[in-house]
C-alpha cells in the first residue's frame, strides 16, 4: 500500500491517500464529518461535474481560460458526470451546510485529473482547483445549482414517467370496471352506489393532477443562482459568464434552465426546493390514498370486503398456509411515509436561509432526490406486480351491493327523507334488500319500483334507463 501523500491548503499540511484524486479541503471534510457514511447522491455528483463542464466551456468562450486548460478540465468533468469517479467523493451529505466541501471536491477530483490528462505533474498548479475550477463560481451558487440540475432531472427521467404509466394501468383499469356495481362508502360506511371503474377513474385522476403539480415545481426549479457567486452580487466573475454558462445547462440535459430573475432571493433562500417537496409530499399522500383503498377493496378473502382480487406475489405468512397479504401496497405506504418526513426535513431547512445563504442545502438535496427515487422504483413496482393484475370480483361487489341499505336514498324525491330512513332502518334490522322492504309495504307501485331502484341510474345522476340491480334495491 502506497503511504500518504501531504496535500496543503490554507490552513496548513494535510495527509491524503496516496492515490486519492481530492486534496486537502476534501481530507479534511472527511475527517470532520464522521457521521453517517451517506456521500452524495450519484445524481448530484453529476450535476456538480456539469456546472463545471458548463462553467469551463463559458470561461473559454470568455477568454478567460486558456482553451488547452480548459479542454482538459472538460473532459475531466464529463468524466465526474459519468459516473467514473463517484468512489472519489466521499464527503459525508452532513457537511458544511453552503456544501462547500462537496464542491471543492468537485473542484480538487477534476484539476487533478486535468493535470493527468494533460501530463503534468499532480500537484503542478497549472491546473488550480479554486482559480481554474472554480473560475467565475462560489459554493454558495454552485451548489444550490446542482441541486436544481439533479432534482429536475430525476423528476423528468424517473418519476414522472413512472406515474404517467400508473395513470395509464388505473384508466385501463377504470374502463375494465365500468360495469361493476358496487357499494360507495363514505367514513368507511355504506353509502350510495358506484361503478368500480369511477372508482379507479378517480385514482388516474389523482394520479394525472400529482403530475401537474410536480411539472409546476420544475419549472421553479428551472431557476439557477449559477453567477451569483458569494452574496448573489456576481463579484468576481465577468458579466456575461451567466447568460453564456446556464444556456449550455440546457443544452446538455435537454431542459430548459433560466438566470434567476433575483441572484440574492436565489441564493438566500431555496423555496423552490420547498415547494418541490411540497409537490412530492402530495403525490405520497395521494399515492397512500389509492394504495390504501386497494388494499381494503382487496381485504379477505372471507372476512374483508373482497371486492377485488390482487395478484399473488408471494406467501404472506411464516405460519399460515396460503395466505396472501398486499405486499406491493404496503410497500408503497411505507414510502409515502418516508417521503413524508422528507417533506417536512426540506421545509426546516428552507427556513434556514440565513440572510445570504441557505445553511442546510446538503441535506436538503439528499431528501428531495430520494424522495423522487423511492417514489419513482415503488410506483412501478406497484404498477406492474398489482395494479395491472388487479380483478374484479363482481359476484362479491353485487352481493354486497345487494344489502346495502344506503340504497334507500333514491327513495327521497319520492317517499322523502323520513320514510326513506325507515326502509333503510328496516332493511338493515332484518337483512333484506330494499327492494324486498318495499314490495312488503307497498308504499311504491311495483311497476314503479324498476326505475326508482335502477342502480346504474343512481351512480350516473340524470340519465335514464340502464340494467337493474335484481333484488338490490
Amino acid at each position: 500500500m502506497e503511504p500518504d501523500r501531504i496535500e496543503r491548503d490554507t490552513l496548513g499540511e494535510v495527509r491524503v491517500p496516496a492515490d486519492a484524486l481530492w486534496g486537502a479541503q476534501t481530507q479534511r471534510a472527511v475527517e470532520n464529518f464522521p457521521i453517517s457514511g451517506q456521500r452524495l447522491p450519484r445524481r448530484l455528483i453529476a450535476a456538480l461535474g456539469l456546472v463545471k463542464k458548463v462553467a469551463a466551456e463559458a470561461n473559454m468562450e470568455l477568454g478567460l481560460l486558456d482553451r488547452r486548460l480548459g479542454q482538459a478540465i472538460v473532459q475531466a468533468a464529463e468524466e465526474v458526470i459519468a459516473g467514473r469517479w463517484d468512489d472519489q467523493f466521499p464527503v459525508d451529505i452532513y457537511q458544511t451546510g453552503s456544501g462547500t466541501s462537496s464542491n471543492m471536491n468537485a473542484n480538487e477530483v477534476i484539476a487533478r485529473r486535468a493535470r493527468q490528462l494533460l501530463g503534468l505533474p499532480p500537484d503542478d498548479p497549472v491546473v488550480h482547483p479554486n482559480d481554474h475550477v472554480n473560475l467565475g463560481q462560489s459554493s454558495n451558487d454552485v451548489f444550490p445549482t446542482a441541486i436544481h440540475i439533479a432534482v429536475r432531472l430525476a423528476l423528468h427521467e424517473d418519476l414522472l414517467p413512472a406515474l404517467e404509466r400508473l395513470e395509464t394501468a388505473l384508466r385501463r383499469k377504470a374502463a375494465e370496471f365500468d360495469d361493476v356495481l358496487k357499494s360507495g362508502r363514505t367514513h368507511l360506511m355504506d353509502a350510495t352506489p358506484v361503478r368500480l371503474g369511477q372508482e379507479f377513474g378517480g385514482y388516474a385522476t389523482q394520479v394525472k393532477h400529482g403530475q401537474r403539480r410536480l411539472r409546476w415545481a420544475s419549472d421553479d426549479l428551472a431557476e439557477v443562482p449559477l453567477g451569483g457567486t458569494a452574496v448573489g452580487t456576481g463579484l468576481n466573475r465577468h458579466p456575461e459568464f451567466p447568460a453564456r454558462a446556464i444556456p449550455l445547462i440546457s443544452k446538455y440535459t435537454g431542459l430548459e434552465f433560466r438566470e434567476a430573475e433575483d441572484h440574492f432571493e436565489a441564493q438566500g433562500a431555496r423555496d423552490a426546493c420547498v415547494f418541490a417537496a411540497g409537490a412530492l409530499t402530495t403525490v405520497a399522500v395521494s399515492l397512500l390514498k389509492i394504495a390504501n383503498d386497494i388494499r381494503w377493496m382487496a381485504s379477505g378473502p372471507t372476512a374483508g370486503l373482497a371486492e377485488i382480487r390482487l395478484p399473488a406475489v408471494q406467501p404472506g405468512s411464516s405460519i399460515m398456509p396460503g395466505k396472501v397479504n398486499p405486499v406491493l401496497c404496503e410497500a408503497l405506504m411505507m414510502v409515502c411515509a418516508q417521503v413524508i418526513g422528507h417533506g417536512v426535513t426540506v421545509a426546516i431547512g428552507g427556513q434556514h436561509g440565513n440572510f445570504e445563504l441557505n445553511t442546510m442545502m446538503p441535506g436538503m438535496a439528499r431528501s428531495l432526490l430520494e424522495s423522487v427515487e423511492l417514489l419513482a422504483r415503488a410506483v412501478e413496482a406497484f404498477r406492474t406486480k398489482t395494479v395491472e393484475g388487479i380483478e374484479a370480483n363482481r359476484e362479491r361487489c353485487r352481493e354486497l351491493l345487494e344489502r346495502n341499505p344506503a340504497i334507500a336514498t333514491a327513495l327521497n324525491p319520492y317517499l322523502g327523507y323520513e320514510r326513506a330512513a325507515h326502509v333503510a332502518k328496516e332493511a338493515a334490522a332484518r337483512g333484506e334488500s330494499v327492494r324486498a322492504v318495499l314490495e312488503r309495504l307497498g308504499w311504491l307501485p311495483k311497476e314503479k319500483l324498476d326505475e326508482v331502484l335502477n342502480v346504474r341510474a343512481m351512480t350516473e345522476p340524470g340519465i335514464v334507463g340502464g340494467g337493474v340491480l335484481g333484488g338490490a334495491g
